[in-house]
């Protein structure tokens, strides 16, 4: 498999954390590209009309778009790994992976309206609205710290790239005051090998 990639990008990182727990990273090649908010990759842009990373392709040219698409496939190659698991811990696993995932959109959309909308044109009242969403999503995530606790899925993966990509982008957000114990839980969990493995830079 070869994956477009951006070493910034938390869905990349999603992508590439599965891949560790899976035991599959060495068998990925990553592939730069040049993907941004306002220009869509034009390289990826053939196979992935969006031109965002990752984008995945198998050996077999086919295009897998989008983390979670890419996600599943990799938890086939070694179901066993449980990256997706069965029964009602799946449920659970889905519903820790959307609260993550909603606030990585959050957060993305917070950057890109600092980060790259012109200052003239900025829109305090959208700011503000992203951040709430994050600081909600924090707050149902230590809400169901126990539910994180000893977990190894795509849930605890996507919780920790969501948190870890707040202490990269948004260093100066204290989320840790309200959520004291998700604070616990991701400073261990950021030592695990999937997470110690794709810190973002």
């Amino acid at each position: 498999m070869k994956i477009f990639f951006s070493p910034a990008s938390p869905y990349v990182r999603k992508t590439l954390a599965s891949a560790h727990l899976l035991g599959l990273f060495d068998t990925i090649e990553l592939l730069p590209s040049a993907a941004s908010p306002v220009a869509r990759d034009m390289t990826i842009a053939p196979t992935n009309p969006l031109g965002k990373v990752p984008t995945a392709y198998l050996d077999d040219g086919t295009a897998l778009i989008d983390s979670r698409t890419i996600c599943e496939y990799l938890h086939e190659q070694a179901p066993e790994k449980g990256l997706f698991p069965a029964g009602k811990a799946r449920w659970e696993a889905l519903r820790l992976h959307a609260i993550a995932d909603g606030l990585l959109d959050a957060a993305l959309l917070a950057r890109y309206e600092v980060a790259m909308r012109p200052e003239n044109l900025r829109w305090n009242d959208w700011l503000a609205g992203q951040m709430g969403k994050i600081d909600a999503a924090v707050a149902a995530l230590e809400a169901s710290v126990d539910q994180l606790q000893g977990r190894e899925d795509i849930g605890s993966i996507t919780a920790g790239c969501a948190l870890g990509y707040l202490d990269f982008r948004f260093p100066d957000h204290d989320w840790r005051s309200a959520a004291p114990n998700l604070a616990q839980w991701w400073e261990a969990f950021a030592q695990t090998p999937p997470m110690a493995q794709t810190v973002p830079h």
